[in-house]
C-alpha cells in the first residue's frame, strides 16, 4: 500500500511541478519577446525620426551569431555525445516522475 501512496505522490507532484513550470516558462518568454520587440520598434522609430543611425546588418548578424550558438548548444544536449548528461540528477528520479512533469510541462506551457 506504501508503494502506491509514493507513487501516486511522485505522480501528482511531478504533474503539479510541470504545469507550473511551463507555465512559468511560457510567461517568460512572451515578457523576453515583448521587450525585444518594443526594443527593436524603438530602434526603428529613432532611426525613422532620423535621431539615430542603425546598421541593421551588424543586428543582423549578431542574432545570427547568437542563434547559432543556441542551436548548437541545444544539439548537443539532444545528441548525448556529453557524458555528463548521463550523470543529470533527473536520471535519477525515474519514468514516473520525469514522464509526469514533462506531461504536466507541456500542459502548462500550452495552457500559459
Amino acid at each position: 500500500m506504501e508503494l502506491n501512496t509514493s507513487l501516486a505522490a511522485t505522480l501528482g507532484g511531478g504533474f503539479l511541478a510541470g504545469i507550473l513550470i511551463g507555465w512559468a516558462v511560457k510567461k517568460v518568454i512572451k515578457l523576453v519577446a515583448i521587450m525585444a520587440g518594443l526594443f527593436l520598434a524603438g530602434l526603428a522609430y529613432l532611426q525613422y525620426q532620423q535621431i539615430a543611425s542603425i546598421n541593421w546588418d551588424k543586428i543582423e548578424q549578431a542574432s545570427e551569431g547568437v542563434l547559432n550558438t543556441f542551436l548548437n548548444a541545444t544539439t548537443k544536449m539532444i545528441e548525448g555525445n556529453d557524458p555528463a548528461i548521463a550523470q543529470l540528477p533527473i536520471t535519477n528520479f525515474g519514468i514516473p516522475l520525469t514522464g509526469s512533469i514533462s506531461i504536466g510541462f507541456t500542459i502548462g506551457f500550452l495552457k500559459g
